[in-house]
Formats: structure tokens, sequence, C-alpha cells
């Protein structure tokens, strides 16, 4: 055993509904979201079922169908969110990203900090909102509820 917490993802999977990303950017931010999620995270299911966990993402007639099992892949819990409350903050968040990218082409320190601040707030608010719908299913920290952010953001956006 490698002394690794037990109330931990230790595997991602994106279910075939998902689909591709709508573009070769898209899917390297997926498998980055996923890298780091199994890398670092604190993930413990509320009703006290023992980890670690496999997470499988699906979705199905607009909702994220969050999947969890055990390492034998065992069903441990599954439940659904609306993407509905997290569309206005992805697509805020990429706005303000495509800025932020602008802004390190031709900005000045100033304004690449000024708008970095704002992606990093959306960021957050967007993973405060992750962590309100999550309560009583999954308890997790905010770096976690982040990088799972991070993979809505990558699976619902579509420019």
């Amino acid at each position: 055993m490698s002394g690794r917490p037990a109330n931990r993802l230790s595997a991602v999977e994106l279910d075939d509904s998902i689909g591709r990303g709508p573009s070769p950017e898209a899917d390297h931010e997926r498998n980055t979201a996923i890298f780091d999620l199994i890398e670092d995270n604190r993930f413990a299911l509320a009703n006290g079922l023992p980890g670690p966990y496999h997470l499988i993402l699906s979705t199905q007639e607009g909702r994220l169908v969050v999947d969890v099992r055990d390492e034998a892949q065992r069903p441990l819990m599954a439940f659904g969110l609306s993407l509905t409350p997290f569309r206005r903050i992805v697509k805020d968040y990429f706005q303000i990203c495509d800025s932020y990218y602008e802004a390190i082409k031709l900005g000045t320190p100033a304004q690449i900090e000024t708008v970095d601040m704002a992606r990093r707030g959306l960021h957050n608010e967007g993973s405060e909102i992750l962590m309100e719908r999550l309560k009583g299913k999954v308890e997790t920290d905010m770096e976690t509820a982040r990088r799972l952010f991070t993979l809505i953001c990558a699976l619902v956006w579509r420019g």
C-alpha cells in the first residue's frame, strides 16, 4: 500500500456518453483535469462507505451522472447533478479565460494580474457551487472541488 489516504479518488473515467471534446485542446483539458484529480484529492462518500473510489462520469438528459464505485468496480453510490446551475459560470469562466490569454499576449503585468484574479474568482465560485451541490452526497475539500469544476468545465463547454 502506498500510504495514500483511503478517502480519495483512485480513478476517474468518462463514459462514452460524454463524447469527445469540441477540440484537441478540450480533450487535453479533460485529460489534465483527470490526472490532477487522481494525483491529489480528498473525496469521501457522505454515507461513510470507504474508498479509494473509482469515479465514472456520464451525461443523461442534461444531467451529469456521478457513479462512484470501489476499486473492484462494485457500485457504491450514483446520483445526478443538473448542469444548469453551472452553465452561466462556465460561460463566464471561459470568456474571462479568453481575456486572460489575450492579456498574456498584449497586456501589461497589471492587466494580466487583474484578469487572472477575476478568472480565479470565477473558478472559486464554480467550485463553491459544486461543493454545495455535492453536500450530503460527497465530502471534499476546495482543491478537489476546483479540480472537479475544471473537469465539469471541460465537459460542459462547447464554445
